[in-house]
């Protein structure tokens, strides 16, 4: 009798143990599953400020362009003031909209970290059903319930750094567009 409560006892323990785990990984699959959520929140209100910033942006430059066009007596050397203010305004646009894109782009890596942990733990959630379904109980170890924070390959971050440098390039170019386009309407 004695030995059939301790062997009762240890099957009892052991799928307390399995219950745990289960609810374990079900908590790590949520909160990874909540944490993409967020992320996905946190890049759309960044793309949001984004939008923001090019509408008070176009806005300014509309103002300016629309006040030295009402002007028929400026000419072009009083147009520095109008050339230089445009320039710091196109400057700090620019880095601000530099600052969003990296804001960005590290929301897309934290999510795609959150993705890989969470496809992780739903696939080893599922290889454990399906032994204990098999009825292999004695094949379940600790360690199957350990899942650690995944991150991408380097190829991934590489992207990043790919995308965020062609975004920088871009912005220079059009920095440079512009601050010229504006010289040639201001002065000519």
């Amino acid at each position: 009798m004695a030995e059939y409560e301790s062997q009762h006892h240890h099957q009892q323990q052991q799928t307390v143990s399995k219950e745990t785990a289960f609810q374990a990984l079900n908590t790590i699959i949520q909160l990874h599953f909540e944490k993409t959520l967020e992320k996905k929140r946190a890049i759309d209100l960044q793309k949001k400020e984004l939008h923001k910033l090019f509408q008070i942006f176009f806005i300014f430059l509309g103002l300016v362009f629309l006040a030295q066009a009402h002007s028929s007596r400026l000419q072009c050397r009083h147009c520095w003031i109008p050339i230089t203010l445009l320039s710091m305004a196109h400057l700090i646009f620019y880095v601000s909209v530099a600052q969003t894109l990296r804001c960005i782009n590290a929301f897309k890596y934290q999510r795609r970290c959150h993705k890989l942990t969470l496809g992780l733990a739903t696939e080893k959630l599922r290889e454990i059903k399906i032994r204990l379904s098999a009825a292999d109980y004695d094949a379940l170890a600790d360690e199957d319930f350990e899942i650690h924070y995944q991150e991408p390959p380097e190829s991934y971050f590489g992207k990043f750094k790919r995308n965020w440098a062609l975004h920088f390039g871009f912005l220079i170019f059009i920095y440079g567009f512009m601050i010229s386009s504006s010289v040639v309407l201001l002065c000519f």
